[in-house]
C-alpha cells in the first residue's frame, strides 16, 4: 500500500509563506503525478497544483505567481512552495499521487494539513 505523508502546514499572516511537503512510500514516485489539492469548509476540493514526470505543472490560476510546486525523485517527496499567502488561501491541502497503466488509473490520496491565513 502506498502511504503519502503531508506536513508544513500551519498557522501564518497574510502576506507570509509556507512550504508544504509530502513524502510518498514505495519505489514508483518517479512514474507518479503529484498533485496539491485543497478543501475549505463548506466549499468543493479543487486543485491548486500538478506536476507531472517530465515536470511539467500546472496552476490553478489564482495561485500562479504566489505557488511553485516542486519533486524531488531522491526524496519521494513533493513539495508546494506557498508565498504571498491571503485568507482565502485558508484549507486543508492533500496530496495525490497518481499513475495509470492500459487498464485503469491507480490514485493515492494523504491525509492532509491544515493552512490557515490569518492575521
Amino acid at each position: 500500500q502506498v502511504e503519502l505523508v503531508e506536513s508544513g502546514g500551519g498557522l501564518v499572516q497574510p502576506g507570509g509563506s509556507l512550504r508544504l511537503s509530502c513524502a510518498v512510500s514505495g519505489s514508483l514516485f518517479s512514474i507518479y503525478s503529484m498533485t496539491w489539492y485543497r478543501q475549505a469548509p463548506g466549499k468543493e476540493r479543487e486543485l491548486v497544483a500538478s506536476i507531472r514526470p517530465n515536470n511539467s505543472r500546472n496552476y490553478k490560476e489564482s495561485v500562479k505567481g504566489r505557488f511553485t510546486i516542486s519533486r524531488d525523485t531522491s526524496k519521494n517527496t513533493a513539495y508546494l512552495q506557498m508565498n504571498s499567502l491571503q485568507p482565502e488561501d485558508t484549507a486543508v491541502y492533500l496530496c495525490n499521487a497518481k499513475w495509470s497503466d492500459w487498464h485503469r488509473d491507480y490514485e493515492y490520496w494523504g491525509q492532509g494539513t491544515q493552512v490557515t491565513v490569518s492575521s
